[in-house]
């Protein structure tokens, strides 16, 4: 199951940690910050609510300049070192470097509830002051949210300590979970030898298509993280508890609050697509139905939620699997099958299953060279390769973004759109697939594959939502013991997969390897997941009506996402996002799915 793959190359963004090159930059973020936090001083004067708003609206335009070009830089070196990081959690050098780094990023965190402050004291000459800068006038939008978003900040010295602590606190458990995790070693028996696997390529035997092996995989996982959960449960209460305390004394209403701003989308839009989300599980749990008969029971166990199903034979190595991706993405795109190629073969992607690095998958800008990287666990399953075309979708994203221009302030995209794209490619791969082969059997497995993908992103997220809604809540009174957190994981699990699956084979630990949960600021990283496939299952649609008119359409709505809300944007393409129609028509197109499944 671990075949070969390879390994990223970021040697033209930095040569090595300790270059010189590397040395100059980290210089360089410090004197960019130290010449922003120099402006503010020497022009504070010059910049009360009183001035004339021609030395206003300049003053603001200097700043966003300033900004835009340390956000470029802190960006890159960021993802430079996550690069070393998530994929050798050994790497002292690499964390050592990553500490420095974010001491010089607290200052920049500083400056920014500096401006923050300042422009929300300016929002009512706004709109003078769009009409008077060129600059400004580019970043209305990310000004405007910023003027509305100050009103939920501390004072500046209560923000600065905040950003200070952050560091030994919520940011260090953070960083706890991802070493123990990403350390964490099982022996396990595969293909006659027992095998000491890394935990993401343990927990890619979820879809072996051995079910002696995948029963024995889940007990292997359930055992292993039983030895970890303490500290895990300690790493997520530190979290929660931060977030519950910032959110309080910045007069948020709740965690959620702050989770939907940042997502650009209000409360009656989740609503709605929740509410789509909770009366589509009867279909769902139908599909769980029919995949558990085809291995003789009433019930599908948990460890079979993966599992393959129709002509399962398929490996596929990582040169079949580019293949495939870009075959499939030319039809949509030639452009967007040219961006997929020109990733995989300079050494974008960083496939390789080993002990150390971080599981699941995800892709990063590079700004000042404007690149991506993508980091998965590729084990040659069909389900890897659509994982690999979803995180290519991201970078294809960061390309529309980039070939546009767009400032750093600029692509400031929310979550929910920050899904679209991938999800797109998901899809164009998957439909492709199945208009290709002929054979029941080979359908099958296609459908599989999507199905699973649908049902973790409606059913298993929706259960992700429930549970960290009632942690939060939980936690504001007392802090949550492991055993207490395994309790609400079932308890939602329960809630969404019902009675289809057997509740006696529950996962109640995966409250402790999923890193979403642990990330201070990006509470509620579940239903964007949700939003991404229902708004990109409903753009398909549309693309399907269009054709190739359509794609110059998509390209500048993807470019676009750091500039409007989710709501504006979806209404270039007449959709209505506050309503349940939406959100059932594209369920609908699952549902289809489903039918076939069943049909098969």
């Amino acid at each position: 199951m671990t075949l070969p793959a390879p390994r990223w190359d970021l040697s033209n963004v930095y040569p090595g940690l300790e270059s010189n090159e590397y040395q100059s930059a980290i210089k360089s973020l410090k004197e960019k910050i130290e010449s922003q936090e120099a402006f503010f001083n020497q022009n504070a004067a010059l910049m009360g609510v009183d001035a004339p708003l021609p030395k206003l609206a300049e003053a603001m335009g200097q700043l966003i300049e300033g900004f835009n070009a340390i956000y470029d830089l802190s960006g890159t070196m960021r993802a430079y070192l996550n690069s070393f990081i998530s994929t050798d959690s050994h790497n002292t050098t690499a964390m050592r470097l990553q500490s420095e780094f974010e001491q010089a990023n607290v200052r920049l965190q500083k400056l920014g509830v500096r401006f923050s402050v300042w422009v929300g004291e300016l929002a009512p000459h706004l709109p003078e002051m769009i009409q008077a800068d060129s600059t400004v006038a580019a970043h209305a939008f990310i000004l405007k949210e910023t003027a509305e978003q100050s009103k939920y900040l501390m004072t500046a010295a209560e923000e600065a300590l905040s950003a200070e602590l952050n560091l030994s606190g919520a940011n260090a458990w953070s960083k706890l979970q991802g070493t123990l995790t990403s350390q964490l070693t099982v022996d396990f028996e595969l293909d006659g030898k027992t095998q000491k696997l890394p935990m993401p390529a343990l927990i890619n035997l979820h879809s072996h298509p051995d079910a002696d092996v995948r029963k024995r995989a889940y007990a292997a996982e359930m055992d292993a993280w039983q030895t970890a959960r303490e500290p895990l449960a300690a790493c997520l209460n530190g979290v929660k508890g931060t977030v519950n305390t910032l959110n309080r004394l910045r007069g948020r209403t709740d965690a959620l609050h702050g989770a939907l701003d940042q997502a650009r989308i209000d409360r009656p839009t989740l609503e709605a697509m929740l509410g789509a989300m909770q009366n589509s599980f009867p279909v769902f749990r139908r599909y769980f139905q029919a995949k558990a008969c085809r291995f003789g029971s009433e019930k599908l166990a948990w460890w079979d939620i993966f599992a393959p199903t129709g002509k399962t034979g398929r490996s596929y190595t990582f040169e079949e699997a580019r293949e495939f991706i870009c075959a499939h993405f030319h039809e949509f795109s030639p452009e967007m099958a040219d961006f997929a190629r020109h990733a995989m073969q300079n050494n974008w992607i960083d496939a390789e299953q080993r002990e150390g690095k971080r599981g699941g998958a995800f892709c990063m800008g590079l700004p000042l060279v404007k690149e991506s990287r993508i980091l998965s666990n590729f084990d040659g399953s069909l389900g890897q390769v659509s994982t690999l075309a979803h995180e290519l979708g991201h970078g294809f994203h960061n390309s529309c973004i980039y070939q546009a221009g767009k400032t750093a302030m600029q692509r400031n995209t929310p979550m929910t759109l920050a899904e679209t794209a991938s999800i797109m490619c998901e899809t164009i791969v998957k439909h492709a697939a199945l208009e290709q082969v002929s054979d029941p059997q080979e359908q099958l497995a296609i459908l599989e594959v999507s199905l699973i993908g649908h049902a973790q992103v409606i059913v298993d997220i929706y259960s992700r939502y429930l549970f960290e809604k009632e942690v939060f809540e939980r936690r504001a009174n007392a802090e949550l013991s492991a055993d207490d957190l395994c309790d609400i994981m079932e308890s939602a699990q329960k809630a969404t997969f019902g009675q289809a699956v057997d509740e006696r084979t529950l996962h109640k630990y995966m409250w402790t390897w999923k890193p979403h949960y642990y990330y201070a600021g990006l509470s509620f990283y579940n239903f964007p997941y949700a939003f991404g496939l229902l708004f990109g299952t409903g753009l398909y649609a549309i693309y399907q009506q269009r054709g190739a008119d359509f794609v110059p359409d998509y390209k500048n709505l993807l470019a676009s996402t750091g500039e409007d809300s989710a709501a504006g944007l979806a209404d270039r393409f007449g959709i209505n996002i506050h309503t349940s129609k939406f959100w059932e028509d594209s369920l609908s197109v699952i549902a289809a799915e489903v039918e076939r499944y069943c049909a098969l």
